[in-house]
């Protein structure tokens, strides 16, 4: 008479032996999990850094655009385009009319009277990107309009679309 004990064999002990992952399967599944948040990270530390830095790049616009209308008003023949003297964000607020001095993102912000390009210094949003500059330079076309291009030190990879 065979005991109900531990039997070579049995249907019960090959169902205990079959659950479960080998070691083999669990170390490929950690494996495929590290290789993929080794490549997932990066790009999500880079969106972030993109998006953070869009507030940045909106507030410039919205100087720009002061700009423009300071411009218009203020050239006398039409084509000789003048800047205004805003060394800091407290000018900029007097002279343009923009407030900046809610965001938090931006360290400073000026505008060079001499050639109108507006640049802000960027803080809080990232070590990599942190005390840069983001930049916007006008040119002034022959009929008085006013294109801008962008520029600074951010690296392009994090300025996000213009």
């Amino acid at each position: 008479m065979k005991s109900k004990g531990y039997v070579s064999g049995n249907m019960i002990d090959k169902k205990r032996r079959t659950t479960g992952f080998t070691l083999i399967e669990l170390l490929v599944v950690i494996a495929i999990i590290g290789i993929l948040s080794a490549v997932a990270i990066p790009i999500y530390r880079a969106q972030t850094i993109r998006a953070k830095l869009t507030e940045v790049t909106n507030s410039v616009r919205y100087v720009a655009t002061a700009m423009n209308h300071y411009a218009s008003e203020a050239s006398v023949d039409g084509l000789t385009v003048t800047w205004p003297d805003c060394p800091d964000m407290t000018a900029i607020q007097t002279s343009l009319g923009v407030g900046l001095a809610g965001i938090d993102r931006i360290g400073s912000v000026r505008v060079d009277q001499t050639t109108g390009m507006i640049e802000a210094i960027v803080s809080h949003i990232d070590p990599v990107v942190d005390s840069l500059t983001v930049s916007l330079t006008p040119t002034v076309q022959a009929n008085g309009s006013i294109s801008w291009l962008w520029g600074g030190t951010v690296p392009p990879r994090y300025v996000p679309n213009h």
